[in-house]
């Protein structure tokens, strides 16, 4: 398995930026690598949404987030990508957040410099921190990581919060102070997005939130920008969203699943997905052989 930074650098050198879908669990982080991408984003917003039924405003714990980076690196073999919000505190919470996620799995973790508790970054209200306080967060990261391989992401939410130029002004020390990948949230236009792929050239993180602020673009646009990785954090849990409503509103109108077969996932693909025949192999291997 390659590394994220291996990827990411390939990536960058190539213009074809790497397409991040988003798990929300374990089971859609093991469709992801399935469908043969190279790595998993962990979102935050997909925690909070599935494990709490809440929205994205920074109520899940940073152990919450390290059982659930651990369950899904038991489940899969590509890179995560792991969204740290603020680091869940100061800089010295960084430090912990960051040494916790990396030995539960993380291959990357991004961190980001809204006052916690943070929120989406596509909901209103937002606030920001002091660009010096969000460097010595970086700095903390920097020294808590044990591998180099380990790539530290530097979101800024200072578009939304004051202007393009301040988010541009702000990533740039995030730079210096060590971050390896820099994300400019919630950019409002394809032309905000073409200025911020031409301005930097380290690599970009474009986020592709259906429904928020950011015009929607392909990876292929994106990658002529001159992003490296684009999310799409939410895709599937929305997707899921709507297809659990909609079995449930028949189940309820005609007291049978019947009419949604054919969107469901069949009993044998079911258990191909969760692996049922190593663990069978398992059982077989391990069982008590009559003498």
């Amino acid at each position: 398995m390659k590394s994220f930074r291996a990827n990411l650098t390939h990536a960058q050198s190539s213009k074809k930026a790497l397409t991040l879908p988003g798990a929300y669990d374990a089971m859609s982080a093991r469709l992801i690598q399935a469908e043969g991408f190279s790595a998993v984003y962990i979102t935050g917003a997909g925690l909070a949404n599935s494990m709490l039924g809440v929205p994205d405003i920074g109520l899940v714990t940073v152990t919450e987030l390290r059982d659930h980076v651990a369950r899904i690196a038991e489940t899969v073999d590509v890179p995560l990508v792991v969204d740290g919000d603020t680091g869940f505190g100061n800089a010295v919470n960084t430090y912990r957040t960051v040494r916790l996620l990396e030995r539960a799995g993380a291959s990357a973790i991004q961190l980001e410099d809204q006052v916690f508790p943070k929120k989406c970054g596509h909901f209103a209200g937002k606030a920001v921190i002091s660009a010096d306080e969000m460097v010595q967060k970086i700095h903390a990261a920097v020294d808590a990581r044990e591998n180099e391989e380990m790539v530290i992401i530097a979101r800024t939410d200072a578009r939304s919060v004051s202007s393009l130029e301040e988010a541009f002004d702000r990533v740039e020390l995030y730079r210096e102070a060590g971050a390896d990948v820099l994300f400019v949230e919630a950019p409002e236009s394809i032309e905000e997005l073409r200025v911020i792929g031409a301005r930097f050239d380290v690599p970009l993180i474009a986020n592709m939130v259906e429904g928020g602020k950011t015009p929607l673009c392909t990876v292929d646009e994106l990658s002529e920008m001159g992003f490296s990785a684009v999310l799409f954090a939410n895709a599937a849990l929305r997707v899921s969203h709507r297809a659990i409503s909609e079995m449930l509103k028949e189940l309820h109108t005609t007291g049978s699943t019947n009419g949604r077969l054919d969107v469901m996932a069949t009993w044998e693909e079911r258990q191909s997905m969760v692996g049922k025949p190593f663990y069978d192999e398992l059982e077989l291997k391990y069982s008590i052989k009559e003498k």
